[in-house]
Order: structure tokens, then C-alpha cells, then sequence
């Protein structure tokens, strides 16, 4: 054995250990195996011969309808695709974007009037003290409750999955695209505040501290302080969240709404998977936007 692999065998016995990570991984491992036992998956149907003729034929199906009786032209699938859209696409993603756009501004407006509430840094009698200079521990209390109050709100709202909370509002409301609007902004309400409060937490404290130290109160050190250092950040949850939103946005609309949701499930219905392809590339196609979007605004943001 060589010098160099002698030496890379002895870093190798030195490196540092550690029993618990190596029995957690040991856990999941253990875990792992259970789950897929549980599950009983029957392997050998997933390859059997009435798999792979529904693969071949769903293959076959996706092709455009049009064009399954003569050879492939751009002309063809050009005719085929601005019909498609005419007919169906263009309103059905104009209504999913449009759902997406007005469920994640109610979410991220109505989160960020709680996040300072929900922040155990900002909610304490006397916020960005030195610790010398705490108040009584009795003045904490209330502010624990706040923050514990809050924080629960986060918690119900993102618990329950959109799906539900659109089936529930469809009860109260009726069909249309206002109960997948609302189920999508409570849902998404939890998770922003939620993440908010984590990012004014974690804030370094020394600005804060040093505009205390000047007589600012609460507020003013949140608008002038804590929403500038945490925008950036909180903007990356934003973005991710309204992307999130584009995604379940359509799959709301197979409750109803017409929008990509609706046409998918509507194709896939009628087995018509060419167009039901289509859609789904469609509301990919608006996950993309979403991304662009949000990619262009954090660098304008970080440059300015």
C-alpha cells in the first residue's frame, strides 16, 4: 500500500463519530424496511403483460388526435394546439394563473400582519433589551400567550390540507373560485407566518438593539429594521408558496372551477390523453413563469 493511501486510511480511522447520528440513520433504516413491508407492493404486477399494454396505449393515446392518421407537421400540431387553446387552454389558464396570483397576495399580506406577533423576539414586554435590563418574569405571560395563540393559528390553518378546506368552503359558499381562492390563502397564511416568524427570529439582534437603544418602539423598529433584513428571505418563501399555489390551484380545479384542473380531469375522463398532456404541460409551463418571476424580483431586491 502506498504512502498516500496509508495516509488516507489513518484520517479515515481519526475521523470524528458520532453514535447518534449512526443510530438514527440505523432507525430509519429499520423504519424504512417496516413501511415497505406494511405496504405489501405485488412487484410482479407492475411489469406484467397488462401493465405494459396499458403503457403502450397510453403512449399511443397522448399523440395528438389529429395527427394519428398521417405523418407528423409542425403545421398539423400547430392547428391542433390553437384550437385546443382557443377552445379551452387560454381561459383555463388564465383562471388558474389568476387563483394563484390573488390566493397568495391574501396569504402574504394577511401573514405578514401576524409574523411580528408570532415572533418571540418582538412579542416580549420590552423587545431587544440587554439581558441585564429584563423585565419581571410575570410581564412575560401575556406575551407567551400571544405568541402562543398566534403561532397556533399557523399551525390549524397549514394542518389542514387546501383540498379540504376548499370542500369545506364550498358549503358555506357554494361552487365557483372563490372557495379554492380562500382554501388556498388559509393554507398558505400558515405556512408564511409561520416561516416569517422563524426569519425575524433568527434576525441578528444588533440593529434592533441599537434603535432601542434610541427610543424606537415595536413598531417602528419593524418597519424600519426587521422587514428590511428579512424581506429577501421571506420573499424566497413567497415565490416558493405562490408556485406551490400554481400546482394546487389546478388540482382544485377538479372540483369544479374551469380551470386546468377542470379540463384535465375532464380529458382524462373521456380518455382523451392528448389534450389532458397538454393541460398538464400548461400548468407546468406556469410553474416555470412562477420561478422566472421569482428569480428576477430577489436579484432586484439584492441589488437595491
Amino acid at each position: 500500500m502506498s504512502q498516500r493511501n496509508l495516509e488516507i486510511q489513518s484520517l479515515r480511522l481519526k475521523r470524528p463519530t458520532n453514535r447518534f447520528l449512526r443510530f438514527n440513520f440505523l432507525g430509519l433504516l429499520i423504519l424504512l424496511v417496516a413501511a415497505w413491508t406494511h405496504l405489501d407492493i405485488p412487484w410482479p404486477e407492475l411489469f406484467s403483460s397488462r401493465r405494459i399494454e396499458n403503457l403502450q396505449r397510453f403512449v399511443h393515446d397522448i399523440y395528438p388526435y389529429d395527427l394519428r392518421d398521417q405523418p407528423f407537421s409542425f403545421t398539423g400540431f400547430w392547428q391542433w394546439f390553437t384550437k385546443i387553446w382557443s377552445e379551452k387552454g387560454f381561459a383555463a389558464t388564465q383562471t388558474t394563473f389568476s387563483m394563484s396570483v390573488v390566493a397568495i397576495i391574501l396569504a402574504g399580506g394577511t401573514a405578514m400582519m401576524f409574523v411580528l406577533p408570532a415572533s418571540r423576539n418582538v412579542a416580549s414586554p420590552e423587545p431587544f433589551l440587554p439581558a441585564s435590563q429584563k423585565p419581571q418574569l410575570r410581564r412575560h405571560w401575556p406575551w407567551k400567550m400571544l405568541v402562543a395563540f398566534v403561532r397556533g393559528l399557523f399551525i390549524v390553518a397549514r394542518a389542514i390540507p387546501e383540498y379540504i378546506w376548499a370542500f369545506l368552503l364550498i358549503a358555506l359558499l357554494g361552487p365557483g373560485a372563490w372557495p379554492a381562492i380562500l382554501a388556498l390563502a388559509i393554507h398558505n397564511f400558515g405556512i408564511l407566518g409561520k416561516l416569517g416568524a422563524e426569519v425575524v427570529e433568527n434576525i441578528d439582534p444588533t440593529t434592533p438593539r441599537a434603535l432601542r437603544g434610541q427610543g424606537l418602539s415595536r413598531l417602528q423598529i419593524g418597519i424600519v429594521a426587521l422587514f428590511p433584513m428579512s424581506l429577501s428571505k421571506w420573499l424566497l418563501f413567497f415565490f416558493y408558496r405562490w408556485e406551490t399555489c400554481i400546482r394546487e390551484a389546478t388540482v382544485l380545479g377538479m372540483l369544479g372551477i374551469v380551470s386546468l384542473g377542470f379540463w384535465t380531469r375532464e380529458s382524462r375522463a373521456r380518455d382523451w390523453y392528448d389534450e389532458m398532456l397538454l393541460f398538464i404541460l400548461l400548468g407546468a409551463m406556469l410553474v416555470l413563469v412562477g420561478d422566472f418571476v421569482s428569480t428576477v424580483t430577489r436579484r432586484w431586491i439584492r441589488r437595491a
